[in-house]
């Protein structure tokens, strides 16, 4: 397995339009769209940068786990996303590795990615999600 890219840079927010507000007015980044993923309470609103996105996401209930990480946490970096071209393939490389998986099988993500997140325990306390995208 190897990672292709950063995918995404996953930011969790308490409010996305007062949040968008800074990428767009400030930075001048351009709002791509925004996705419910009822799945994982979470709203999401995504924001290209090159070749990669920033990925701005507010829960939908407060016993989501962007709402817990907030709690726990504050706002901030949630996690960052690798690219990588067979997530299948990936998730049984990592556990090859020793990795602990929070999924052992590939789950529906934003913008219609497979994805599959790496326990923070084995990835020096990051949360990696693995995501493989058509697009």
């Amino acid at each position: 397995m190897k990672a292709l890219k950063v995918d995404h840079i996953g930011i969790a927010v308490k409010n996305l339009e007062e949040t968008l507000a800074f990428y767009q007015e400030v930075l001048g980044l351009e709002l791509a769209g925004t996705e419910t993923v009822e799945e994982q309470k979470v709203k999401v609103a995504f924001l290209p940068v090159g070749d990669t996105e920033v990925e701005l996401l507010e829960s939908t209930t407060d016993d989501g786990p962007i709402a817990k990480f907030i709690e726990k946490n504050g706002e901030g970096i949630q996690h960052i996303a690798f690219k990588v071209e067979n997530i299948e393939e990936a998730i049984e490389y990592m556990q090859s590795k020793g990795m602990k998986m929070i999924d052992e099988k590939p789950r529906y993500g934003a913008g219609g990615a497979k994805i599959a997140f790496v326990h923070p325990k084995s990835s020096h306390r990051v949360l990696v999600e693995l995501s493989e995208r058509t697009k």
